[in-house]
């Protein structure tokens, strides 16, 4: 008998306003060394104080509601969450249930459409502190009251990899509209996901789903998705019975395990939030929202296809991080001005391919060496550009490109000096490139025949002894004419 996977997830992602969301304390994203400093009587929950919505917070959710293709509500509400816990200041949580900012979205993930059913506001819960050995626990409040987006989705993903893949479109778009630095790592973004199982032909919400709680990193979400789905197909096969539960990761044992029985939505005796009016939202509200999206990244990735070219590998990698498409954009706009006052002499075409290799393969080889981003480079914009040129030019072959751009990622240093001091400059000279190739085919007379045999990887190795007279520096497309004209 076949078990189908029915998944839902549901994302959390704390928003980076400057104060927390129905407060004046500051944002930390509970992020602060210290406990309990970015606290006030509102967010700890004290007698007599009302909260005020956080306008930015709300125009965050709203923005991340349009650039996931949801419809925006005219008429919002909070709501409480009832139910106590040692991190929820007022024992109970300010959230919305029936009316939320956002509803029916979706995105395309690999070519199919995973449904978003909501997007609602609410804030973030302290946290709990379990001092090792001690037989109690501390709470730090600073987390208490941060903005926090809830999105759900429709149960539309298949499989692990889909759900890893959902989760890193999100961060994706997120950060583009830089609303969220979505973190997992940090807890900025957390991911809860509901898994059922249902025989091929039956209803597809017939099954009994778990959760799993706190996934934090993509990696997790699929492994966990993927043993889940394992896990409820052996107890369906042997005829038990899946329980309704809440589940967590364990990362040493590779497997998910049972925490507590699920709620249900009536557990938490939701009601209007009395201390908070109804928002009303015009229609002219909302096309000025839409106004101030930016470019997002699938509608970047189609364009820089289309306006530069690239490889559809090197702008799935550049657009990937919006800095680093920015700097990318930046660096052709210096590459057009050289070009423009003859600096420099290949065309854009050909510029524009190079700096995009080179951003890919050999920039993003010393961010991953060094966990650095875009953002912690040293190289400017004109400098990249510079490199790029004297390497489209021919000035400087690639070997001599990438010591240089390792010399310029390390210390920031323009590229024309580091050539300079290093003696980089590639060799033109007909003139002198003929001598040392006289040389070589002297010393090298069985290669010349072998060439002559029709081995082509005789000419490979002759050309590989003047790179090796000349350092390195030798035009390879000069030097290879050269052993041809001179082997006949």
């Amino acid at each position: 008998m076949k078990y189908i996977p029915v998944i839902g997830m549901e994302i959390h992602v704390e928003l980076k306003t400057e104060s927390k969301m129905f407060c004046d304390s500051k944002n930390g994203q509970g992020l602060e060394t210290e406990p309990n400093v970015n606290i006030c009587p509102v967010c700890t929950g004290q007698p007599g104080t009302l909260p005020v919505a956080n306008q930015q917070a709300i125009e965050f959710v709203q923005k991340a509601g349009l650039a996931l293709n949801c419809d925006l509500a005219r008429i919002s509400k909070f709501d409480r969450k009832n139910y106590f816990y040692p991190d929820i200041p007022k024992g109970y949580q300010i959230s919305q249930y029936d009316q939320p900012l956002c509803e029916h979205g979706h995105i395309d993930i690999e070519g199919r459409e995973i449904g978003i059913t909501r997007i609602h506001m609410e804030e973030d819960t302290g946290k709990l502190v379990h001092p090792k050995g001690a037989d109690y626990s501390l709470v730090d409040f600073n987390r208490a009251g941060v903005p926090l987006m809830e999105l759900v989705t429709e149960p539309d993903i298949e499989t692990g990899k889909e759900a890893r893949l959902f989760c890193q479109k999100l961060q994706q778009i997120f950060r583009y509209l830089e609303i969220s630095d979505a973190d997992m790592e940090k807890g900025h973004m957390r991911c809860e996901v509901n898994i059922s199982l249902h025989k091929e032909g039956e209803d597809k919400l017939s099954g009994t789903k778990a959760e799993i709680k706190n996934l934090n990193s993509f990696k997790v979400v699929e492994k966990a998705v993927d043993f889940e789905i394992k896990r409820q197909t052996e107890i369906l096969e042997k005829s038990d019975r899946v329980i309704q539960e809440t589940r967590g990761w364990d990362e040493n044992r590779g497997e998910t395990v049972a925490q507590r029985k699920k709620e249900s939505a009536h557990d938490y005796r939701y009601f209007p939030e009395p201390d908070i009016p109804p928002m009303r939202f015009s229609d002219e509200y909302v096309e000025d929202l839409k106004r101030q999206l930016p470019e997002l990244p699938d509608a970047k990735y189609r364009r820089f296809i289309e306006e530069y070219k690239l490889s559809k590998e090197n702008a799935e990698v550049i657009t990937g991080d919006k800095n680093l498409a920015e700097y990318f954009e930046d660096v052709v706009s210096e590459a057009r001005e050289k070009i423009q006052s003859e600096e420099i002499k290949a065309s854009e075409d050909r510029m524009v391919k190079l700096a995009a290799n080179y951003i890919v393969s050999e920039l993003q080889k010393h961010l991953v060496k060094n966990y650095e981003t875009i953002r912690d480079v040293k190289i400017t914009p004109e400098n990249y550009a510079e490199l790029v040129g004297f390497l489209a030019d021919g000035k400087i072959n690639s070997s001599a490109a990438q010591v240089v751009l390792e010399e310029m990622y390390a210390t920031g240093a323009e590229p024309h000096q580091v050539i300079r001091e290093k003696n980089l400059e590639q060799v033109n000279d007909v003139g002198e490139l003929e001598k040392i190739t006289d040389d070589v085919l002297a010393k090298n007379q069985k290669s010349v025949e072998d060439y002559k045999a029709g081995k082509e990887n005789a000419l490979q190795f002759l050309m590989g002894q003047v790179m090796k007279e000349t350092k390195g520096k030798a035009n390879p497309k000069v030097v290879i004419d050269i052993l041809k004209q001179k082997i006949k």
